[in-house]
């Protein structure tokens, strides 16, 4: 997902009260601050379910940030392309995964203000660990990683920590592995292990 522009924090908005009211009927209540770089990568975790995207929506309206999100290019096919759109999707061909990463930071690093959320097990469904997209696309065009999270077990989302990737991926890792260590997802026995496998791997993967 894409957070493109910031509301002040003084004043909050319309759109800012309707989150607010429906994460409240749910019973979820916002965490955290909107990040002050201009551009900035979000992780999306940890994810399970579609609900994860409600949530990431909802969250970030409550904070203050206009979302965008980047889906696989298959959800954008007719019938539902043009609403997935209109909700603010950008659709990806995650196939080409070296494509992915280097187009991403140029766009990152051509726009004035930018954020993009990703989440970063690719996918709702259980995975050996996590993609590393993310990663790389921060590390390329040198913008800080906002840990962005959700937590069904005390219903509660919305960012957390950041720090610039630094290039060791292991110590990079284990911020990650602190952070979202008490994060619970919806379906905890599909979550995903929070490595990225050997630092050979991972550079060729960058997906």
């Amino acid at each position: 997902m894409q957070i493109s522009s910031q509301t002040s924090p003084k004043q909050r908005t319309f759109v800012q009260k309707c989150a607010r009211f429906a994460l409240s009927l749910m019973g979820w209540k916002t965490l955290g601050t909107p990040p002050d770089a201009p551009r900035f990568v979000i992780i999306a975790a940890p994810h399970t379910t579609n609900w994860d995207f409600l949530f990431a929506v909802l969250l970030s309206a409550d904070l203050g940030m206009s979302v965008k999100w980047v889906g696989k290019k298959q959800i954008f096919r007719f019938p539902f392309g043009g609403i997935m759109r209109a909700l603010g999707g950008i659709g990806v061909d995650r196939s080409r995964r070296n494509n992915y990463v280097e187009s991403t930071v140029e766009l990152l690093l051509n726009s004035e203000r930018l954020g993009l959320i990703i989440p970063a097990e690719g996918t709702r469904s259980k995975t050996d660990r996590w993609k590393t997209g993310f990663y790389y696309v921060a590390l390329g065009a040198q913008v800080p990683i906002v840990c962005g999270f959700v937590n069904y077990k005390k219903k509660e989302g919305g960012v957390g920590i950041s720090f610039i990737p630094s290039g060791n991926i292991s110590e990079d890792v284990q911020k990650l592995r602190d952070f979202y260590a008490d994060k619970t997802a919806k379906y905890p026995e599909q979550t995903s292990i929070i490595d990225f496998g050997t630092e050979q791997t991972a550079t060729a993967e960058k997906s």
